[in-house]
């Protein structure tokens, strides 16, 4: 599966699923560890934990092995390592105080446009 579907297979599992504030960052050239990194917010544990938990699913259903996962347990942040792209899923307060999206400010970012935006 190319870099690009991956992504939008991604986003569309975590919209699937009610995600918020969903950003795509394009990390390419700026670290060796990924391409991409989706950061989305989820309103409590268990709504982060079902996120990924999707995301998990819908990769799984095309192929993709993951090469790892972390922080379902707890359910304040989770991470989902699929190599080329990496998704963090963490509750508001939690996304708030790390702020990926400064650290990775010098990179291009872009937010999924959900069907409600228009609202």
């Amino acid at each position: 599966m190319q870099t690009e579907d991956l992504v939008k297979l991604a986003i569309s599992a975590l919209e699937d699923l009610k995600g918020q504030d969903i950003t795509t960052i394009d990390v390419r050239g700026k670290t060796s560890v990924t391409d991409y990194m989706i950061i989305a917010s989820g309103s409590s544990s268990r709504h982060v934990k079902s996120l990924v938990e999707n995301v998990l699913e819908k990769v799984k259903e095309q192929g993709v092995r993951p090469l790892g996962s972390e922080g379902l347990e707890g359910g304040e942040w989770a991470l989902l390592d699929l190599d080329d792209v990496v998704v963090h899923v963490m509750q508001v307060p939690t996304r708030q105080f790390y702020d990926l999206e400064r650290l990775w400010q010098g990179a291009e970012q872009s937010r999924a446009q959900h069907a409600n935006d228009a609202e």
